[in-house]
């Protein structure tokens, strides 16, 4: 199965209020397997960046107004897509902004069923526990030390890494190796006779005869010290 995760970086938070997604990062995963391939782009907001959003990803107006407007971009987008699930942490916001920057250009919106948010697995999965990236980053092994900032395509690729170890991790190799042993056991059984084709042969006496008993009593009573006597 081919899924997308991705992630997004914005001037904000609420894209009602004029907030806009400025970058997006996917990778594609297929069988929660990532197959190294990507899709990254920086977008012109047409709009000035709030000193705290640049905080976050050190993205500033002087280095977005240099770049395409996502409307030049988005037939790229949409055909690396494609059909597949859109995994997101805390996938309402992204999903938020990618459909409003949609709108704005009078594209048709993602459908929310396509929606995979990886937030809601977590908490089912570790009830109580944070679930920021960072904090299943450090519970599940992933290294994200090269992470300084935020940015669109990073977070893709640690969240590919989180979600497969959400899903099951390194189970799930060992769950197809024993569907593929099943299916190959259930392929021999098929090639065996279900019952006997051949004539009915009688059981044969396997009882010891006078002799040969005989013969095993001399045997023992040249044991010195059998165990069986202690």
């Amino acid at each position: 199965m081919r899924e997308i995760v991705f992630d997004t970086e914005t001037t904000g938070l609420d894209p009602d209020s004029g907030d806009r997604m400025v970058e997006m990062g996917c990778v594609e995963i297929i069988n929660r397997v990532p197959t190294g391939a990507t899709y990254h782009a920086y977008y012109n907001p047409e709009r000035d960046m709030p000193a705290a959003a640049e905080a976050v990803h050190g993205l500033s107006i002087s280095f977005l107004e240099t770049k395409p407007l996502f409307s030049a971009q988005i037939d790229e987008l949409i055909a690396f897509l494609g059909d597949a699930p859109l995994v997101a942490h805390n996938a309402g916001f992204d999903f938020g902004f990618l459909n409003n920057e949609l709108k704005l250009i009078g594209r048709e919106p993602i459908n929310m069923d396509r929606m995979v948010d990886t937030v809601a697995i977590a908490r089912k999965r570790h009830p109580g526990a944070k679930v920021s990236l960072d904090a299943l980053c450090t519970r599940y092994g992933v290294d994200r030390s090269h992470r300084v900032k935020h940015g669109a395509l990073l977070d893709a690729e640690l969240l590919a890494q989180v979600y497969v170890e959400l899903m099951g991790g390194r189970q799930i190799g060992l769950e197809l190796a024993a569907d593929s042993q099943c299916d190959r056991v259930a392929a021999l059984d098929s090639t065996r006779p279900t019952k006997a084709s051949g004539p009915r042969r009688e059981a044969r006496p396997h009882a010891a005869s006078d002799a040969e008993v005989a013969r095993h009593k001399k045997f023992l009573e040249r044991i010195e010290k059998p165990i069986w006597l202690n």
